[in-house]
């Protein structure tokens, strides 16, 4: 898997099987015995990226604040979009389409960032009038601005502004 995404990285969408079980280490025989297709492959890297960031939320909330827990994972969103932009060609050349992937994921993507939300809530480390649904829609402006040079690190600032804009106000304040 992560020789796939390194390849899509790379080569770009077009990388060929061929190409991802060299940098596997594999033969290509292998590689089609666990991916029968290149939609195949092309769809397991989606869903693992969803999976890895859908995990994190959790990941993240047993070793940090529920603030700290939500802003590191809104910037792992960045990293989540930077893949998906890459694959996004070969993701819609699937034959059948990805409307039933995009849906699954969607719904991973926002029962995690509800539960960043909801705990850092109710941990008064932002405000409490902050919901997922908006939170989710502003990442989602912020990773989809036209890709340029930079943006990944233009995404990642604009998230900092907004995590001080999402803290709960301190008393006195």
């Amino acid at each position: 898997m992560e020789a796939a995404k390194a390849g899509f990285a790379e080569v770009g969408p077009d990388v060929s099987l061929e190409e991802i079980a060299r940098r596997a280490g594999v033969g290509i025989g292998t590689l089609y015995r666990h991916f029968p297709t290149r939609d195949a492959i092309v769809a397991a890297v989606y869903q693992r990226e969803v999976q890895q960031l859908a995990e994190a939320a959790t990941r993240l909330l047993g070793s940090l604040s529920p603030g700290e827990a939500l802003h590191q994972w809104m910037r792992l969103f960045v990293d989540y979009i930077a893949t998906k932009k890459v694959i996004a060609p070969a993701l819609g050349a699937i034959v059948g389409g990805v409307s039933e992937l995009y849906a699954s994921s969607g719904v991973r993507i926002t029962d995690a960032i509800s539960l960043l939300v909801e705990r850092a809530v109710a941990g008064g480390d932002i405000r409490a009038d902050v919901d997922a649904g908006d939170l989710l829609r502003a990442l989602v402006a912020f990773a989809y601005a036209p890709a340029g040079p930079g943006w990944e690190a233009s995404a990642l600032r604009l998230i900092d502004i907004l995590m001080d804009g999402l803290r709960a106000p301190r008393r006195g304040d």
